[in-house]
């Protein structure tokens, strides 16, 4: 039998060289050096248990005993195993706040803040003044205060945290009286109803989904209430005959009880955005302003920065919520306030904001500015794509994402692609949009309408070269 597969060109089982061989062999030294021993015997094995279970099946072509093709093969293994996970993407969606894709992108002096604290020991919970222990939130709730006109203020690691943690200290086996309109369901199938119960409140519902009046609140309130609650409606809106409740009357009615009023603000700006040409949105300025006594935010949506959960208010309230034990479990690490210090100080300075935060950049860039990149880029996709898609450069509309002004739209331009073949389009653009995000650094577009679409928005000028180098060859 095996002089027959070696009259075929095929080598038998016995045939296979040893591990210890191949270890010894020059073609696997790159490989050890790169990913050491433990791997590669790991991979070796692997591939060797491959090749016997084929031999003994049939043969297995004797270029592929060699050392350097299974030191070929070996590498690729290793290194695909090796890839980092999470990637560099080009969002081309549509959507700038894209929850999946990361949210906001850090400003150059948070990148360069976190990668400080990456490299060095910090004060995170030093007192540099008087040499004691100190409170990581002293590092932003100063900064805080300044640009919300809050008394105090605390962080977590997210909104939803933040909202927990507030049920739970200030509400715990009592009642929080929320509109009916406003029990709003975020990602991941994540609903407020829930967050409370998790948090030990009773929700106490009131209105109904489209009308809510003053008086419900008020016929509302009894013994066990702990709060008015506010909480916006950042990921849909409801139009039509509809009515609501502003803070300042929830917050006149909860302060003519004894009770607070507390806003969830969600997407929570720190500026006015209609000075920059975007759809107004409260801010948390006025919201406090409004009479809130607490409002939580987020810290990776209209504020730019990351992820993190915000609470200012009432410096009594603040005091409580950080006692909880819930707050240590929901602290945010020091690449958190890392990135987030010299967010806030970019506020600080609302003159360049529109320049160097790189969401309000992403947000405000004209469309002036994207159709002569769209027109450049729509030659270079073409040919990538090859004969069998047609690519135009055209208008679209952008949208902020992530739950904020969600009905509000940004003027944008991009390319279109569309099958030009027979048939229907569907599959042929799914191979496309499979190829785009095969690339070193993934595209990612949407589908509809029979397109393949692809907003520039996002796609910032000292980018497009490095977009440009990877469609320089035919996709398939």
């Amino acid at each position: 039998m095996a002089d027959q597969l070696s009259g075929a060109g095929l080598a038998a089982a016995s045939d296979i060289p040893s591990l210890d061989r191949l270890l010894n062999a020059e073609a696997l030294r790159p490989a050890l050096a790169t990913h050491g021993r433990t791997q590669v015997v790991a991979a070796l094995r692997r591939d060797l248990e491959a090749l016997r279970k084929r031999a003994l099946d049939g043969g297995v072509p004797r270029h592929e005993l060699e050392a350097a093709a299974v030191a070929a093969r070996t590498s690729a293994a290793l290194d695909e195993a090796a890839r980092p996970r999470l990637r560099a993407v080009y969002n081309l969606t549509g959507t700038v706040l894209h929850t999946n894709l990361g949210r906001a992108l850090l400003p150059d002096e948070a990148v360069a803040s976190v990668l400080r604290a990456l490299t060095t020991p910090a004060n995170l919970e030093f007192d540099l003044d008087t040499g004691g222990r100190g409170d990581r939130d002293d590092l932003i709730d100063d900064l805080l205060c300044e640009l919300t006109g809050a008394e105090a203020a605390t962080v977590v690691n997210n909104n939803a945290a933040a909202v927990l943690l507030m049920l739970n200290a200030l509400a715990d086996r009592r009642e929080v009286v929320v509109s009916r309109g406003e029990l709003v369901e975020i990602g991941g199938a994540f609903r407020i109803p829930d967050i409370m119960k998790r948090a030990g409140a009773k929700l106490v519902e009131v209105g109904t989904t489209n009308r809510t009046h003053a008086a419900d609140y008020e016929n509302a309130i009894g013994p066990r209430t702990a709060m008015l609650m506010k909480v916006h409606c950042s990921n849909y809106a409801v139009t039509g005959f509809t009515k609501s409740v502003g803070v300042a009357d929830v917050a006149a009615l909860a302060h003519a009880r004894g009770l607070p009023a507390t806003v969830d603000l969600g997407s929570g700006t720190l500026v006015d955005l209609t000075q920059f040409g975007l759809p107004k949105e409260d801010t948390v300025r006025e919201t406090i302003a409004a009479g809130a006594d607490l409002v939580t935010f987020s810290g990776d949506k209209l504020l730019g920065g990351p992820q993190a959960g915000l609470l200012v208010g009432r410096a009594d309230l603040i005091r409580k919520i950080k006692k909880n034990p819930l707050k240590r479990a929901l602290r945010v690490s020091k690449l958190t306030l890392a990135a987030l210090e010299p967010v806030l100080q970019l506020y600080r300075a609302p003159e360049f904001l529109a320049q160097r935060l790189t969401t309000l950049r992403l947000l405000t860039r004209p469309m002036r500015d994207i159709q002569p990149q769209a027109e450049r880029l729509r030659g270079v996709l073409a040919h990538a794509a090859g004969p069998s898609y047609a690519v135009e450069a055209v208008p679209m509309f952008s949208q902020i994402g992530s739950g904020a002004l969600p009905i509000d739209q940004l003027p944008s331009y991009g390319l279109a692609v569309r099958y030009a073949g027979s048939g229907r389009p569907g599959r042929h653009l799914d191979r496309l949009e499979t190829l785009l995000r095969r690339l070193p650094v993934p595209v990612i577009g949407r589908i509809a309408d029979d397109a393949l679409w692809l907003d520039l928005r996002c796609l910032e000028d000292r980018d497009e070269a490095a977009f440009t180098a990877q469609l320089a060859e035919p996709l398939a």
